[in-house]
Formats: C-alpha cells, structure tokens, sequence
C-alpha cells in the first residue's frame, strides 16, 4: 500500500511513476477524497478547539463567580451545539477514509528508481546465464511423456480423483518431489534461514495484507463456510506471522524458509501450459521470505537471489536471470528478477522463480514495522521473497535435461543420497 502523504506531497510523480507500469491508474478520484477528508478534519479541527475554549471559559466563570453576568447557559447551548455537529462529522469522514483506503488497496507499488523502464516482458533484461553447457540431449521427451513413460507420473487418475491441472506422483517420482524439498530445505537452512511450517488456511487479513486480495480474489481458492482461503503462496503465511507487530531492529534481518503445497485457480492462463507439471492448481514450493532494515532492502534482494540460484547451480540446471522492466512488474513489487530455467523440448526458458523486493509496501498494508532502542518513532520494515524452488518446475526440468540415450533419467549428483540410487 502507498502512503497517502506521499500521494499528497508528489501527486504529479507518483502518477508519472505509475504510469510507467502501463496501466490506467488515475489518483484524481482518491487526491480529491483526500482533499476533502483534510476539509472535514480542519473543521472537525476548529470545532473541538472552540469547545475546550468554551469548557474552560465555564469553568473560570463558575469558579470565579460570574461578576461580570455571563451568560454561561448560552455557552453551554453552543457546547452542545458543537457536540452534535462533530457528532455528525465523524461518521462522514470515517465513510470518506475507508473510501481512501480501498482505492489505496488496488493501486500497484511504485517501481523502484533501479528498475529498468519498458512496456512489457519483451522488454525483460537479461542480466546472466548459466550452465549452458549442461543443456540436454536433442530429440528428447517432454517432461511429462518421460514421466508418464517412466511410471512415475500420472494425469489421467489425477484428473479422475479432482479435475484437469492436477497430477498424482508415483514410486520414484513421489521419491524425487520429496527430495527436492528435503535437498532445498536443508541448504537454504544451512545458508541462514530459518525454517518454518505454516498453516496452509489463511483469513482474508492475511491476503490483504500481501497483496493478493482484493484485485486477485479470483486466482484464489476460498472455503465457503468460514473466512479462510487456501494458500498462494508461503509468502502469505509467513510474512503475516509479523502482522501487527513491531520488530526490535536488533533482531532484522530476519530469515525464513518454507515448504508449502501452493493453490491457484490459474483463472488467467486459460489454454496455456495445458500439460505437464508448468501451470497446476496444485504445486510445492519452497519459499524465500526476508524482513529486513531499509538500509539494506537492495544487498539483501540482490543475496535472495544468489540464494535460489545456488539451488539451480547444485542441481546443474541451466538458467538465465531476467530482470523485469516496470511494464511487466507484479502488483505489489518495486524491484523484481525472475530465474527461467532450460526446458529442451520446448527449447525455451520457462520461469522458476520470481525473487521480489517490495521495499515498504506489504508492511505498510500488514503494519510490520521495527523500532530501535533510541529511536522515538516506529518505521515499516522492508520485505522480500522469492521461490527457491517452484518443486514441480524443478522436477520437469530434471526430467527433460538428464534423459541419456538410454532413455533413462539421470539423477542429479546432490539427489542421490536423498534418493539412494542413480537412474529413475
């Protein structure tokens, strides 16, 4: 959420800032609520001044004995004059503030000054790439044809047991997805971060306050009988343990790591990815979550990343890491770098990972804020977070770059002690 107090200060570059994300977002309607907000303030304001002048001008007549034959009736006629007009001000500008702050809900972050300027993904940079000399053999299968071909996978009793977009794990294949979460799990632990084992229900609060809810509402799976929604992401249930709270700044940065099944209605991506395991309504995913000091909101995005890359390097996975221009940015991220791995038989790269820093802009909608020992006031923590890795993404991409001639697939080196044999 953007600080209405910026909005107020910058209106003409915040609405340039905006704009370079591409959409038609217009500050008018909630610049002229706000003006008039601050209007019913000020006589709001005025008001309660005029009725402590009023309570103390009695209060000295009374004790005084009135000599002078005020007339101390009509004082209190116009005290409680006041009273009622400030009674019938407040329910107005309550009215007109929760007015405010659903337009602040669905206005998008600003992008960062660092962010490069473009009109949408084709216009993604490219910072690196790596392992190109580890990209598969021609002529291979799909991920899911091998998988299918191997035993270790199966569509269509998953689709019988739920619907399309799901996929049910056998044998090895279940024996892989579990090691690929042990095997992220163990290093992102060794590298700093703290494990957690969220819920995977959440309350309308805690999507609120990650942005996903309002404007993605319909992406999202919700139970019908109570105010809970199904799990996007980690990233909710682990950013919203701080909701409401002030961190002492001597415990930032902090560090976490979760495994979770993700939930998602893909409700945009209608006939795409239709096959395999790129785009399901259910997934695992390891997730990356950092709450840390303003100061250091760029280093700690720039070790986020390193932290999934490490992952792909271990693996021995080509990828490459683009950075998103303001066009093709998520809602709630300043700065965002997305990791596509290698996926020979589409002979493309297809996305990972997506590791955003959201500078202020989730704690200020969830209020997570840290506090110094000397410092008099409070300020909002910065958040950040990143796959490291979508499980499902990683397993296809294992599938597809160790098939050998044999039509076997090999399994990675770092895989091999989790899964006690070489080959699925």
């Amino acid at each position: 959420m953007l600080d209405i107090k910026l909005l107020r200060s910058q209106p003409n570059q915040i609405q340039d800032r905006l704009n370079l994300r591409g959409g038609t977002i217009d500050l008018t309607e909630i610049l002229a609520l706000d003006q008039t907000v601050r209007e019913i303030e000020t006589r709001r304001s005025h008001l309660e001044a005029e009725s402590n002048d009023i309570g103390k001008q009695v209060g000295k007549l009374m004790q005084s004995g009135n000599k002078d034959g005020v007339d101390i009736q009509a004082l209190k006629d116009r005290a409680n004059e006041i009273k009622h007009q400030i009674a019938n001000i407040e329910p107005e500008e309550k009215v007109i503030k929760e007015q405010i702050r659903q337009l602040l809900l669905v206005i998008p972050n600003l992008p960062d000054q660092t962010t490069p300027i473009g009109k949408n993904e084709l216009e993604n940079i490219e910072v690196r790439n790596w392992g190109n000399e580890y990209k598969g053999l021609p002529d291979l299968l799909p991920h899911y044809d091998i998988g299918e071909k191997l035993g270790i996978m199966n569509f269509e009793r998953a689709v019988k047991v739920s619907q399309s977009r799901f996929v049910t794990l056998l044998g090895a294949g279940a024996a892989l997805e579990r090691a690929l979460i042990q095997f992220m799990l163990n290093t992102h632990a060794q590298r700093g971060y703290q494990e957690v084992l969220p819920p995977y229900l959440v309350n309308s609060a805690s999507l609120l306050g990650t942005g996903q809810l309002p404007k993605f509402a319909e992406d999202a799976f919700k139970c019908a009988e109570d105010d809970l929604w199904l799990i996007p992401t980690a990233e909710v249930p682990v950013t919203n343990l701080y909701r409401d709270e002030v961190i002492e700044a001597e415990k930032l940065p902090i560090y976490h790591c979760a495994f979770t099944p993700c939930f998602r209605r893909e409700a945009g991506s209608y006939g795409r990815d239709t096959k395999g395991l790129i785009r399901l309504h259910q997934f695992h995913k390891v997730e990356l979550v950092k709450f840390v000091h303003p100061e250091r909101s760029h280093s700690e995005h720039e070790s986020l990343v390193a932290d999934a890359e490490f992952i792909l390097q271990a693996l021995k996975l080509p990828y490459r890491v683009i950075e998103l221009c303001t066009g093709d940015l998520g809602f709630g991220a300043a700065k965002c770098y997305d990791l596509e791995v290698w996926l020979p038989s589409a002979n493309q790269y297809r996305e990972i990972s997506s590791c955003s820093n959201f500078n202020d802009f989730q704690s200020r909608r969830a209020n997570i804020r840290f506090k110094a020992k000397k410092q008099k006031g409070t300020e909002f923590v910065h958040t950040l977070n990143g796959s490291a890795l979508a499980v499902g993404r990683t397993m296809a991409a294992i599938l597809e770059n160790y098939q050998d001639a044999q039509g076997r697939v090999v399994i990675p080196d770092v895989l091999q002690p989790y899964m006690g044999r070489e080959y699925l």
